[in-house]
């Protein structure tokens, strides 16, 4: 009853950051968090498989690349079986089933792993409940329980805001279960479950692709090495070759994604308002690395490396025990307890020396690895520091455990209980892309994304789309590829869109009828999407548009055939 009570309620909490968006409301579709930008890319990359095609949905004429394709496949293919909307499947349907499953699979792999009901059901709590401290530095500051995300990574109640990521956990998991049920039995089946689960991952979430790799790697060689067995090679080699063999035909231009950069989430940490914002001390790390005062550089860094670690697992942080003992174990590890140390050090590691091109803090995402075996190794430790403390101390830990699990998770759940969202789409350009998307297929104009203007708008809630961020909102709702949109996914997937929207500027700021007109034929464009009051300097006609839907809000116009 204990661990269906906790998978319930973990999966209530978790669900309601996703469930209210995506709705109709008064003002129209409203979208809370990273929904507003994140969700609405996944459900335009899901539409664009849902018509067979493998095309960028936000860049037309390209094909996609350096992205995982696993989840908007999942969400295709879920569509296809059950009719619903994308949408709807997105934000309402998946989230339960995807923290159900997490749930499930956690207290299963620990199960197995260690044969505790109580270890499991508490690494249960910290993975559904976990969270960081950054509650009580805001409380302390001002009174409010806020901060999530203070240093940097986001919290175990957001898992779902990133499907791709709550995708890869419980194929993490459910590999971690055939992987030890192979280890006991040598089944030939779990074999082939568990090299499947970790091989598809990097079609899943890459970063948790190269982690799992980098872990049956390493456990592999230490398997190797101190009990000269080769069961565990046999899983990477294959794991690898899955890998390799779905991922490298959407590789391309990806030299450059990971930049050299140390230190970078420490230093924002240190600086951004946003953030810890201790601008004294950035002001001191950063002086003492410039004048190479490394003396004093070091210490500052390394107590920023602990107050980001810390910060962020908050009472995860009692898991360090566990770690310790197992470190200081003088008999063999397990080979499943290399892999996880593999990966919490990649985890930390990897986004401490690298940063991705275009969106910095991207890399933030090994963390969160870090952070879900860390909430694991918390659920090992409570228990047994539980059994060794006397019955009025063991009562005190509980109780600041399940103290800090509320108002850490309530400092991430307020930004998605308000009854306004920070996003919206209104209710004419629902009507007018609902039209669109009933259109046959072809390329859609849009205006291109203004950051003034959005930043004009700054404190409107809710804000319309086309003023909170460049989204693939058109593409997503319109069921269209749109010729350029989504700035932000197209510079972490490495395309060069500037050029592109340089010439869409042109042709905008243009009084040449022949070169506008030639533009959106030579770009193969058959809609225009405007709002009421975007336009281009040419009238319609010189174009050679055709108006075909018109309301308060919204022009769509076709491109004549010649």
């Amino acid at each position: 009853m204990k661990k269906i009570f906790l998978i319930v309620l973990g999966t209530i909490i978790w669900s309601i950051t996703m469930v209210k968006s995506g709705l109709m409301y008064s003002f129209g579709l409203g979208f809370w968090g990273a929904s507003g930008h994140d969700g609405i890319w996944h459900i335009a990359v899901a539409e664009t498989l849902s018509r067979g095609s493998l095309e960028m949905p936000v860049f037309a004429g390209n094909e996609l690349q350096n992205y995982h394709l696993g989840f908007a496949a999942l969400l295709t293919l879920l569509h296809k079986l059950t009719t619903l909307p994308i949408p709807n499947l997105y934000f309402q349907v998946i989230p339960v089933i995807f923290s159900l499953l997490i749930g499930f699979l956690t207290y299963k792999f620990v199960l197995e792993w260690r044969g505790s009901k109580n270890e499991a059901l508490w690494s249960l709590f910290f993975v559904y409940f976990g969270s960081s401290f950054g509650f009580v530095v805001s409380v302390l500051r001002g009174g409010e329980i806020t901060g999530d995300s203070m240093f940097w990574s986001q919290q175990a109640l957001s898992t779902l805001i990133n499907p791709p990521f709550a995708l890869s956990l419980i194929f993490i998991l459910s590999g971690l279960i055939f992987l030890l049920k192979y280890l006991k039995t040598h089944s030939t089946f779990c074999f082939l479950l568990s090299s499947l689960a970790f091989g598809l991952l990097i079609q899943i979430k890459s970063y948790a692709g190269i982690l799992v790799l980098l872990g049956l790697g390493a456990a592999t060689i230490y398997q190797l090495i101190a009990k000269k067995k080769t069961s565990l090679l046999k899983v990477t080699v294959l794991s690898g070759v899955i890998s390799v063999l779905i991922f490298l035909p959407f590789l391309k231009n990806s030299s450059g994604i990971l930049v050299y950069q140390p230190f970078w989430f420490l230093e924002t940490m240190m600086t951004y308002s946003d953030r810890l914002g201790w601008d004294r001390f950035y002001s001191a790390m950063t002086t003492y690395k410039m004048g190479k005062i490394w003396a004093k550089a070091i210490p500052a860094y390394g107590v920023a490396l602990v107050i980001f670690i810390v910060g962020n697992l908050g009472t995860r942080i009692i898991g360090l025990t566990s770690l310790i003992q197992l470190l200081q174990k003088k008999i063999k590890f397990a080979e499943v307890e290399v892999f996880i140390l593999t990966v919490l050090f990649f985890a930390l590691s990897i986004p401490m020396f690298f940063v991705q091109t275009g969106t910095p803090w991207n890399t933030i995402q090994f963390f969160y690895y870090f952070q879900f075996f860390f909430a694991i190794w918390a659920g090992i430790s409570t228990v047994t520091l539980i059994e060794k403390l006397k019955p009025i101390f063991k009562m005190f830990l509980i109780l600041l455990l399940l103290v800090f699990g509320i108002f850490g998770s309530w400092s991430s759940l307020r930004h998605y209980w308000s009854s306004t969202p920070p996003a919206k789409l209104g209710n004419g350009e629902v009507e007018a892309l609902k039209f669109l998307a009933g259109q046959s297929n072809g390329v859609v104009l849009t205006y291109p994304y203004d950051k003034d203007q959005a930043k004009a708008a700054e404190g409107v809630a809710p804000r319309p789309l086309y003023l909170y961020e460049s989204t693939a909102y058109v593409s997503a709702y319109g069921k269209k590829t749109v010729f350029l949109e989504d700035e932000v996914n197209l510079d972490i997937t490495g395309y060069q869109w500037k050029d592109r929207k340089a010439q869409m500027l042109d042709f905008y700021n243009s009084l040449d009828k022949t070169s506008t007109y030639n533009f959106l034929r030579t770009n193969n464009i058959t809609y225009v999407y405007w709002l009421r009051f975007q336009h281009a300097r040419v009238g319609d006609t010189e174009l050679g548009l055709t108006k075909i839907f018109e309301n308060s809000d919204v022009w769509i116009f076709k491109l004549k055939e010649k």
